[in-house]
């Protein structure tokens, strides 16, 4: 179910019992989209998340911590200059919409109070979070500005006047009564779908709200109200009242719903849809949409800042390919260097049969067990000796290339290995640290132009590679770029390590520590599972690992980042799983 009216309402309920009278201490904007709020309240701090995300867009208590930008966009200066200090009188929920209303009282510079309102509306890729005079009904300003330019329905610019979004004619559902909802059904034109109707006549009911409200009534979701009997009808309101008493008494049971192990969908009730499902329970809102937004959400703004570089390693990538076809074409061709040999051999062999002015000469290949004739093109305007001559020097010239085209060959393939593990890398990453010393590193190799650094003192900050623990105790790490399998590999392995590695395919540097103890053979088998996955060959079956201990692993000097040799080593193959049974730490 998306982050719905219902949603919205005990996310309401939540803050309001948590932090009403609470003082706001910080403001922090970590994307163009979304504010961060630290709130001292009841003794409690509290994180306030608000996202406007077009994708994922929401509110919520949090736990998590985020990096911030140096410099403070000017909305976020902005708020700290009216809110810090400021404390929370209201939170409330207009008309059941997904919007949030919270009302901050604060003091003006000379010290008068003032009352302004933080709205958080909650619709998709409209998704706005705006900052109100609440004596005015003013617009101060909005994370994202829109002008009739962007929207004809809607302006929101700094001094106009905050209107509620178009509803469309939708109503509050918490306060419609058995004759409304009858007297709604009868009066529309034709004929009217259950879950429709609810959809299209009140606000903040999704249609898997709606749904759950249709089977606990007993009838199809698709079903014609204007054709259901009044007992139809009847069962159909008591499920309607239902729901609304459960907001109305704040009767809220915060789940997630799973599928095949992967979140399907999230809930502030206990939907009979999903009765066949897995569940886990919440003791807070907060705490389930979290959960369920929170990789989501990482993924998805990792992937958005991700793409500058995969364009431009995608777009080298490409030209590698043809070069490589190209070179191919070349060797091919100077492969048949030989023939340039032999013909001029044969000439010579024959030079006084043969007379200027010819444009061919038919030869036997004595060179050839067989002896059979060989037809050589001869250019007329040459003597035989100087056609003899000519192949020579085309002999000479393929040779030499052969040596040169192998050579650009060799570069070209690494170039390419190394782009595709770069692009594989790309994909692992969780954590925008990661990014940062992949981006550093195309830099460094001259892939990309070179960030200007901010002036003054940083502290430079390294990624951590995963680690797991296999099912007998060993510790596994896994590299997700560059710095953290040269890492894993040059710093943290020790002689007697097992270090793994798919077969000519880019992937991750996997490292078991043994701390001098033997290796069973499941420890083994999960390590190359976690190579084959977090490899360009986890879709693939039956992939190659190749595994030896860290001893026979070295690093030639001007190699790449993450790039090594290997010798004395085993294979397994292995098909990919993403669950296996390690605990990751």
């Amino acid at each position: 179910m998306p982050y719905d009216g219902s949603v919205v309402s005990s996310i309401v309920n939540e803050l309001q019992n948590k932090l009403l009278n609470g003082k706001i201490d910080k403001v922090y904007q970590p994307e163009k989209d979304e504010l961060l709020i630290h709130i001292r309240s009841s003794g409690d701090n509290y994180k306030l998340l608000l996202s406007a995300s077009s994708t994922y867009p929401r509110v919520h208590l949090t736990e998590e911590s985020k990096s911030n930008s140096s410099v403070p966009p000017s909305f976020c200066m902005l708020l700290r200059k009216h809110l810090l200090g400021g404390r929370i009188v209201s939170v409330s929920q207009p008309q059941f919409e997904r919007i949030i209303e919270i009302d901050i009282d604060s003091s003006d510079e000379l010290g008068y109070g003032t009352q302004k309102t933080l709205v958080a509306e909650i619709m998709g890729r409209h998704s706005n979070i705006i900052f109100i005079d609440k004596t005015t009904g003013k617009i101060i300003d909005s994370i994202k500005r829109i002008s009739f330019e962007i929207s004809s329905v809607r302006e929101i610019l700094p001094g106009g006047n905050y209107e509620y979004p178009p509803s469309f004619g939708k109503a509050d559902p918490t306060k419609a009564t058995r004759e409304s909802l009858i007297e709604g059904i009868m009066n529309n034109p034709g004929s009217i779908m259950a879950e429709k109707y609810l959809v299209s006549k009140f606000n903040g009911i999704s249609p898997v709200l709606a749904r759950d409200i249709c089977m606990r009534a007993g009838i199809d979701s698709d079903a014609d109200l204007k054709q259901c009997s009044s007992g139809h009808i009847e069962k159909f309101y008591n499920a309607f009242y239902k729901f609304q008493e459960a907001v109305r008494t704040s009767s809220f049971h915060p789940n997630i719903v799973y599928k095949d192990v992967k979140a399907l969908d999230f809930s502030c009730f206990d939907l009979e849809i999903y009765k066949n499902f897995e569940k886990q329970k919440f003791e807070s809102m907060s705490k389930a949409v979290e959960r369920f937004y929170h990789e989501k959400d990482k993924k998805d703004r990792i992937k958005q800042k991700s793409g500058d570089m995969h364009k431009v390693i995608s777009n080298r990538l490409e030209r590698c390919y043809k070069k490589l076809e190209k070179l191919n074409g070349d060797l091919q061709e100077a492969s048949d260097s030989e023939k340039y040999k032999l013909y001029g051999d044969l000439i010579i062999s024959n030079i006084y049969y043969l007379q200027r002015g010819e444009e061919k000469a038919r030869l036997q290949n004595y060179y050839s067990p067989e002896g059979e004739y060989i037809e050589i093109p001869l250019d007329i305007r040459l003597s035989p000796s100087e056609n003899a001559q000519k192949y020579y020097k085309q002999y000479n010239k393929f040779k030499k290339a052969i040596n040169k085209i192998n050579i650009q060959l060799q570069e070209n393939k690494q170039e390419i290995m190394y782009l595709e593990a770069q692009l594989d890398n790309l994909d692992k990453c969780t954590e925008e640290l990661e990014l940062e010393e992949i981006r550093t590193e195309l830099a460094e190799q001259g892939y990309l132009k070179i960030r200007r650094r901010v002036k003054g003192r940083q502290t430079k900050k390294t990624s951590s590679p995963m680690r797991f623990i296999s099912s007998t105790g060993f510790e596994i790490f896994v590299g997700k770029n560059n710095v953290q399998n040269d890492y894993l590999t040059l710093k943290l392995a020790v002689n007697q390590d097992i270090w793994l590695h798919t077969k000519d395919i880019p992937g991750s540097h996997v490292l078991i520590k043994t701390k001098g103890k033997d290796v069973d053979d499941t420890t083994l088998k999960e390590a190359a599972n976690l190579a084959a996955y977090y490899s360009k060959g986890r879709m693939s079956s039956k992939v190659p690992v190749d595994y030896t201990i860290k001893k026979n692993v070295k690093k030639p000097n001007g190699a790449k980042p993450g790039m090594v040799i290997y010798e004395n080593y085993n294979t397994i193959y292995i098909t990919p799983e993403e669950n296996v049974n390690l605990m990751k730490k």
